[in-house]
């Protein structure tokens, strides 16, 4: 064994590309691969989002319209069906809240309640929730359930 022969371990070496920026001598000093001049040769540069390289961008070039109220609220649905289904399933009991619901996963936390009247509903439950539309609240008290306005 000799000085001439000696190599580092199998896999201890990771760097097999040029570093660049390190002078002339390494191949890659001088401009260190970043061309001459212009934004993206100086240090520091970032590109804003959305840029077009100074054409005007597709957010400012497409037409605005409408209106978006501020105020709005949405509220998650949850239809008599579905209701009806977990209640046979013994999953919901005959006072369903907005908590019930939640741990069924069938709206989040965050979320406002209106039961909607896709579907039959046969059980006589009390329901609470933020809103209820007219066809669900009658189909409702028809079998003898109860709505409760949280």
């Amino acid at each position: 064994m000799g000085l001439h022969n000696l190599k580092p371990a199998e896999g201890s070496v990771k760097n097999a590309a040029k570093i660049i920026g390190r002078g002339q001598g390494s191949g890659k000093g001088g401009t260190a691969t970043r061309g001459h001049k212009g934004a993206k040769s100086r240090s520091g540069y970032s590109k804003k989002v959305g840029f077009e390289g100074g054409q005007m961008p597709l957010q400012r070039r497409v037409p605005k319209f409408g209106f978006t109220n501020i105020n709005r609220k949405d509220y998650a649905g949850v239809n008599l069906d579905v209701i009806q289904a977990y209640y046979e399933a013994g999953r919901l009991t005959e006072t369903v809240t907005i908590e019930d619901l939640i741990a069924e996963r069938l709206v989040s936390k965050r979320d406002l309640v209106k039961i909607l009247g896709r579907g039959e509903i046969s059980a006589s439950i009390t329901i609470s929730a933020n809103k209820f539309t007219a066809t669900a609240k009658a189909a409702i008290e028809k079998v003898g359930g109860k709505t409760q306005i949280v």
